[in-house]
């Protein structure tokens, strides 16, 4: 005879994104739903569960879990073990207690549809609350002091529940249950007007008046301040860039709702549940012919950056019941900082940073902890491809299950690169990638790094036993590394910027086997000293071989070469005349030339050099799309919106087979451009040559290497139409093409790379 407990005790070990989520209130209710007892706890790492029922029955239990779980958790692993038995007489909640291994901190949460609709619901008590949150949405990672995910590890720490709040905080039947952010109108944070007595409501409504008026405000949101007016208004527009000092580059728009996004811009489905996920992330989407958002917003370029209100404040400012009745419905919202430096954070920064210049700036008391700006992504052939990754999605973890050995799963500090910095943190097989920092330029983007890295080690409890770092001898992200790495006592370990893309796509993908990776982007440090930018590896991600490259040419003038595209044009045109070249077509001024062709002739501030970006801006500039860029990439998305605004592709027809020679694809589009094509045409027939150039040679290299999976990865892999056509033109060529999707091809995805090597 077999004898079946009736009643067994289990200890279950649930590991994934299970705080911060109202992980612990569904485990609850879903206990009672089944008669279990027991306890259920936040182990920093994991959440612990003692189960006290029959196995049937902790079958049924373990199943809901899963099946019902939070719409913001995720689950990864469930372990369980049955246990001596314990007396328990009901379930509930137990004190958070802290143990060691691995940590998954659940990043900030756009307002969920509950919330909004009590905002907005003259009957309910948190009737117009700013700050108003429950277990499936709100502040998270900027907010977090330490884990576990309890109140008192967070900035809420400072605001005192009311009885209500407390009330509902220990009910398990209510959806604020256990959740740390709660708060109201009577206990919560206190929106206002720096240098105002104005408060709340009142403070909120000057907002709108002077939004409505053409005026500029800044608005403190979840992971920093943005700079905000109405996208409609051209004025206005143009104040805010002559202030910033961005006189060309993409706002992003923050539209109302839904509804307003598709009367001016063109939307597909995957698009949409992105757009209104709770991530809420830019999107990138394109502009229809008839758009009312002024011209100035996104200059030359047919895509906008949209986003929707994630926060009640950003509701609020929408849509506040006020004496206003013709409030915008598109604001332009572009990230809170000077040019060049991180999003700022608090009042003071705030202040100083652009304080002269706007017309109020609305902040709030609940403190940011942890810079997080917003996270930016495109699409390719319906795909997400991440632009920048932060809000909404760090500091989720990737998994890159590549070593076999424990013994080698040794923490990392990855610093990542010099431009889009993001940095890496690992442990066991789990990247840690930070939210998005910036340029490290200056002093205060440094110091922000170095604090940001403090910080994320502290909350993920990672102490690395080496630094990575990019090659290049003059960055200010390896002289950090160098620091970080000394004070740890810790090895300093170097890896080729190109190669790191690669083996960012490699991570990514989880992939582990060798590859033909394709490294595109506008400067990296070569190991031979020249700048690379057009490189084709054979790699894995133990070593790496430089087989192949575009066309070298000799990039002079510096960094000038990277912001005046003719610069790069003049140094390609080895069988032209240059000056009969630039009176035709107008690249600079006589003066200017001939001080290029002075440092040419005699090899002075020049260097040998690859840089595909510095391909596109040469092509930009003889099409006359542009000659000057202001902010970086310029070139190559105007040439990219031109390309796909055209409609004549006649001139693409019989052009195969240009190998490794971008010189002979670029001389045969400047002939042409001479004899008046048109220049929409030659734009997309760039991007078609370029896209052949990459098949065949990757063709070339597979007959000489016998391997069949091609990786793109590196900044010119953003292009949508140049990775869209390469990989229609790889796939014909039957090899297997792995893409960055979730992390950024460009320089925000480096980190992970560097993390990814294996020594």
């Amino acid at each position: 005879m077999i004898l079946i407990k009736e009643k067994m005790t289990f200890n279950i070990k649930i590991f994934g994104i299970v705080q911060g989520v109202g992980f612990r209130p569904f485990i609850n209710r879903t206990a009672d739903a089944f008669s279990v007892r027991g306890t259920v706890a936040n182990k920093g790492s994991y959440v612990e569960i003692f189960a006290q029922c029959d196995l049937e029955t902790l079958e049924k239990f373990l199943d809901a879990v899963k099946k019902n779980s939070p719409p913001r958790s995720t689950i990864l692993k469930i372990d369980v073990t049955e246990i001596d038995e314990k007396n328990f007489t009901s379930f509930e909640i137990i004190d958070s207690t802290h143990e060691v291994g691995d940590i998954f901190v659940s990043p900030d949460i756009s307002i969920c549809e509950n919330c909004k609709q009590e905002l907005f619901d003259k009957t309910n008590r948190r009737y117009l609350h700013p700050f108003i949150n429950c277990t499936a949405c709100g502040p998270r990672l900027t907010i977090l002091e330490h884990m576990p995910y309890d109140r008192e590890r967070t900035s809420m720490k400072n605001f005192q529940m009311c009885e209500n709040c407390a009330e509902e905080y220990n009910s398990s039947e209510s959806r604020r249950f256990d959740a740390q952010p709660i708060c109201c109108n009577d206990c919560g944070p206190m929106v206002y007007l720096l240098n105002s007595a104005e408060k709340n409501l009142d403070a909120i409504n000057t907002a709108r008046k002077i939004l409505v008026d053409g005026g500029i405000v800044a608005i403190k949101g979840i992971g920093g301040f943005h700079l905000a007016c109405d996208a409609k208004n051209f004025d206005a527009v143009k104040r805010l860039r002559e202030n910033k000092f961005r006189p060309t580059k993409p706002f992003a728009v923050m539209f109302k709702d839904i509804n307003s996004v598709e009367r001016e811009c063109n939307l597909t489905s995957a698009q949409k549940k992105f757009l209104d996920s709770p991530q809420k992330p830019i999107v990138l989407l394109k502009k229809k012919s008839a758009t009312n958002i002024a011209s100035n917003v996104a200059p030359d370029i047919n895509r906008l950056g949209v986003m929707l209100p994630y926060t009640p404040l950003h509701l609020l400012i929408f849509d506040l019941p006020d004496d206003i009745t013709n409030f915008p419905d598109a604001l332009v919202m572009t990230s809170g900082n000077p040019s060049g430096s991180p999003i700022s954070i608090d009042d003071e920064d705030a202040q100083e940073s652009f304080g002269e210049f706007c017309d109020a700036i609305i902040s709030h008391d609940r403190k940011i902890l942890l810079r997080a700006d917003d996270s930016v992504m495109d699409f390719i052939d319906d795909e997400p491809s991440m632009i920048r990754r932060s809000r909404g999605y760090a500091p989720l973890p990737i998994y890159f299950d590549l070593f076999p050995n424990p013994s080698s799963l040794f923490p990392k500090l990855a610093i990542g690169g010099e431009l889009k910095n993001t940095f890496c943190l690992t442990k066991n097989n789990l990247m840690y990638a930070s939210p998005y920092i910036g340029d490290i330029g200056n002093l205060k983007s440094v110091d922000v790094l170095k604090n940001s890295v403090c910080r994320m080690c502290d909350l993920l409890e990672i102490t690395p036993e080496v630094v990575i770092c990019d090659k290049h001898p003059r960055y200010q992200s390896s002289k950090v590394a160098a620091q970080i790495a000394k004070i740890f006592d810790v090895p300093l370990v170097k890896v080729q910027h190109h190669y790191a893309h690669i083996l960012s796509c490699l991570a990514e993908n989880n992939f582990h086997d060798e590859v033909i990776g394709v490294s595109f982007d506008g400067i990296g440090y070569g190991d031979d000293g020249t700048i690379w930018g057009g490189e084709f590896f054979i790699c894995d991600t133990k070593n790496y071989q430089r087989v192949g490259h575009i066309s070298k040419f000799t990039q002079a003038g510096g960094d000038k070469s990277a912001r005046e595209c003719w610069r790069s044009a003049i140094s390609m045109m080895k069988n032209f005349d240059v000056d009969e070249v630039n009176l035709k077509l107008n690249l600079t001024t006589p003066e200017n030339l001939a001080g290029q062709k002075f440092l040419l002739k005699n090899n002075l501030n020049c260097i040998e050099s690859t840089s595909c970006g510095r391909l596109f801006d040469a092509v930009a500039s003889i099409l006359g799309i542009c000659n000057v860029a202001t902010y970086e990439g310029e070139a190559a998305m105007k040439l990219q919106s031109c390309a796909e605004k055209s409609g004549q592709w006649s001139v693409v027809s019989g052009q195969k087979n240009f190998s490794l020679i971008t010189e002979k694809l670029f001389e045969e589009i400047l002939t042409r451009r001479l004899e008046g094509y048109e220049v929409g045409a030659l734009a997309r027939f760039f991007h078609e040559g370029l896209a052949e150039i990459i098949a065949s040679t990757c063709e070339e290299i597979k007959n000489s290497y016998n391997i069949k999976t091609v990786a793109l990865s590196g900044g010119v892999f953003q292009n949508s139409l140049l990775t869209s056509l390469t990989v229609v033109k790889l796939n014909l060529h039957g090899f297997k093409v792995l893409l960055n999707k979730m992390i950024p091809p460009n320089d925000g995805g480096i980190c992970i790379g560097q993390a990814a090597f294996t020594f």
